[in-house]
């Protein structure tokens, strides 16, 4: 009989491990070097000295610097965007505003680097991409029947990297949980406007006033 398609030998798995570890270390190397110094001065070799790995080997997973960042950034953001589904989260939340807002206030000192270096942008608009995406699977997965799915996934993702950009610029107000209860009032009160552009209720006006009172909005 043969062998299940999906099972992988113990040799292949040993491999994956060492390529995540050398994956790992050259990110890590390479965030390390950007608290250093600018990031158009850092070099591949100055990488490969901090990594411990050759150049043989990083050139065999990445063009550049800039293709290394790439992909650890795309890493970092599946692993975020997608984690309520990942969990099977059982909550009406469509994002992990919490963790998110929790993380990047653990690296407020990286955002500003990041900002420094021009690389803020690539953090947004491949955010957006992302939570897009993930934002879509939750609202399905939450039995949400909505009409232009994935443009409504992508007006709440757009507004998730709002809000953490007027947090982070803001001195951080408020805790990492009450900006999960302030996106997601506004996400389910339907911000300012029901269907067909009609004013929301009043239900929906006073949930939003508590919210702004809240952060002094």
């Amino acid at each position: 009989m043969s062998r299940n398609a999906t099972t992988v030998s113990p040799r292949v798995r040993k491999t994956d491990r060492r390529v995540r570890r050398t994956r790992d270390a050259l990110g890590d190397a390479l965030v390390a070097l950007m608290h250093e110094q600018p990031f158009d001065d850092i070099t591949v070799q100055q990488v490969l000295d901090r990594a411990g790995v050759s150049r043989a080997t990083f050139y065999t997973h990445y063009r550049d610097k800039n293709d290394l960042f790439l992909s650890d950034l795309e890493d970092f953001l599946e692993h975020m965007a997608f984690h309520l589904s990942r969990r099977r989260e059982v909550s009406r939340r469509i994002a992990p505003v919490r963790e998110l807002f929790a993380h990047v206030a653990e690296w407020r000192k990286f955002h500003a680097v990041l900002v420094e270096a021009g690389k803020i942008r690539d953090f947004l608009e491949l955010g957006q991409g992302y939570f897009a995406r993930a934002i879509e699977r939750r609202l399905a997965e939450l039995g949400e029947q909505l009409p232009a799915s994935m443009a409504t996934a992508q007006m709440y993702a757009g507004a998730l990297l709002a809000l953490l950009t007027w947090w982070l610029t803001s001195g951080m107000p408020g805790t990492p949980e009450q900006m999960d209860d302030l996106y997601h009032q506004m996400v389910w009160s339907g911000a300012n406007f029901g269907p067909a552009g009609r004013p929301p209720t009043s239900a929906k006006r006073s949930a939003l006033k508590h919210v702004s009172r809240a952060f002094n909005l």
